[in-house]
């Protein structure tokens, strides 16, 4: 049987297999925009069911709603039982100005060394490269003790409950595994001159935050008549954006500040000043310790207004909210009734779509992944460091099945993620990310599963 070494050799030498299986998932565009109907995630589930037959191997597409398909698939191991899932999402946000973009946004356009168009990082980048380790240890015929599934759903981008959320509930057994890597972490970080790499072992809360204002209709040309809704609006906005919230550092991340170089212990008092301290020189970790250290509230939608004529009666603001773990409903309510105090005419609805999650970081999963991606990258400088998402993934649907689930997407450490654009114009992964994260995946299903 090849050994580990002689496999990972096979990833760099199906770097254009790569490439082109990233461009093919690219250019179907799943695009999610939360109304049904939407998604189109089963012609994506189509073509790698095809692509997977080529080789044997067997999946099924499992519809939660007419398109909304989520790909299963399997490489037996003799016990039966499975010992590690591959997680990915099938559906992409939508493009708000696709003029803006360098290339079509589903053309999957080769330029710099990246791979462009929606989707192309979040998540089919981490869809591939477990597509590509799962075709080389079945190529291999490697004999393995426990099962590898391979789960890629739907609508993760709107909350799941067409995807992960829908098949735990329907299908837990499909998912039925001790252990999971999914996006949401292992991407490097400058950190002190060293190599290191964020562990995903958990996330933020989202609730959605629905806040209408009502005043009362008149014409415009006689706006004194009526109240206008648009001006309490305004005040709505004005103090969300003054808004300082409670600072924050009991997450585990704020344990490790001393990896990089940070000598102060971090207190809700001084982060804002370690924030500072580390903008300049290290602007993506002092980006990540400011989402870490309090709950967001991110005006998003409006809508309001009849004719424009007329003066609103009514109008609609929608709010992202990312809440730390001890952050439940009852917080959020208690600071937007701070917020809000005093303004007349206001009414908020609350969607929670995420509670706080975290799988431990001390655990033996973690470190055979930490062996794994030395093994994968031939580095043995790697220091990890755990770290919540702050937006939220599919994994809080396996953690509640018992399963420890790590953000893993195993970039490349010299490719940078501020220019990943996730969910924003251009969009684009690193090819070199997409070898790193082959090898990665391959190399941790081989440690996890095979017999030797």
């Amino acid at each position: 049987m090849p050994d580990l070494e002689s496999l990972l050799d096979q990833v760099d030498e199906m770097r254009e297999e790569i490439i082109t299986l990233e461009q093919d998932l690219v250019r179907i565009p799943t695009v999610n925009t939360g109304f049904m109907p939407t998604g189109n995630e089963t012609e994506a589930c189509r073509y790698i069911e095809k692509w997977l037959a080529e080789d044997g191997i067997e999946s099924e597409t499992i519809e939660s709603a007419p398109d909304r398909g989520n790909l299963i698939a399997r490489l037996e191991g003799s016990s039966g039982e499975a010992g590690l899932m591959f997680m990915s999402h099938l559906d992409v946000v939508p493009v708000e100005e696709e003029e803006k973009w360098r290339f079509p946004p589903f053309s999957a356009t080769v330029a710099d060394g990246r791979v462009f168009g929606r989707g192309a990082s979040d998540c089919k980048a981490l869809l591939t490269c477990q597509l590509i380790a799962m075709r080389i240890l079945k190529r291999n015929n490697i004999e393995l003790k426990d099962s590898l599934i391979l789960a890629s759903c739907a609508d993760e981008e709107h909350g799941g409950r067409y995807g992960f959320g829908w098949m735990a509930e329907h299908h837990p057994e499909k998912l039925a595994a001790p252990y999971a890597v999914n996006e949401g972490g292992g991407v490097p970080i400058e950190a002190a001159g060293n190599l290191t790499y964020l562990l995903g072992i958990g996330e933020k809360g989202r609730l959605q935050l629905e806040i209408e204002v009502r005043g009362s209709s008149a014409h415009a040309s006689t706006p004194w008549q009526g109240n206008n809704a648009l001006f309490g609006l305004s005040e709505v906005v004005r103090r969300i954006e003054a808004y300082e919230a409670e600072r924050d550092t009991s997450t585990s991340l704020f344990d490790h500040l001393s990896t990089f170089a940070i000598e102060d212990k971090p207190s809700p008092e001084n982060i804002d000043q370690i924030i500072a301290d580390n903008e300049e020189s290290q602007p993506r970790f002092a980006s990540i310790m400011k989402a870490l250290s309090r709950m967001t509230i991110t005006p998003t939608m409006i809508q309001g207004g009849i004719k424009s004529n007329s003066v609103p009666e009514s109008v609609k603001l929608t709010c992202d909210v990312r809440t730390l773990p001890h952050q439940d409903e009852a917080y959020v309510r208690q600071e937007l009734g701070n917020i809000l105090d005093g303004i007349p005419g206001v009414e908020i609805d609350i969607d929670y779509m995420s509670i706080p999650n975290a799988s431990p970081f001390e655990t033996e999963f973690a470190q055979r992944i930490q062996i794994s991606t030395a093994n994968a990258l031939n580095r043995d400088d790697i220091q990890w460091v755990p770290s919540l998402s702050p937006g939220f993934t599919d994994s809080r649907f396996t953690r509640n099945l018992g399963t420890t689930t790590y953000g893993m997407v195993g970039s490349h450490p010299d490719d940078d993620p501020m220019i990943s654009f996730i969910h924003g114009t251009n969009e684009s992964v690193g090819i070199r990310s997409l070898i790193s994260g082959s090898r990665i995946m391959l190399a941790l299903a081989y440690d996890l599963l095979a017999v030797k």
